[in-house]
């Protein structure tokens, strides 16, 4: 399903993300905080606090789609923000 995408962009938000946020509250991040459109066909992803999960939000044309990942051993490799620092 992903794999076959052909994305414009892809957007790693650097730092921390509340993961309790949904769709309405990620999609507003998107818009207020890094000022672009999440309406295009690009994929958005979020890191925890904790760096084994992730959520990605992305735009299908009639709605969003948004995917959750946990890692059951590890960690992501997630560029932190200075605000992190």
């Amino acid at each position: 399903m992903l794999k076959d995408l052909q994305l414009d962009h892809v957007y790693i938000a650097c730092g921390y993300t509340d993961l309790r946020l949904g769709i309405d509250g990620l999609s507003n991040l998107v818009q207020l905080h890094f000022e672009l459109d999440p309406y295009t066909n690009t994929l958005f992803l979020f890191c925890g606090r904790k760096c084994d999960r992730i959520k990605a939000l992305y735009w299908e044309g009639d709605g969003f789609l948004l995917l959750y990942k946990r890692l059951e051993k590890g960690k992501f490799q997630w560029p932190r923000s200075s605000a992190d620092l």
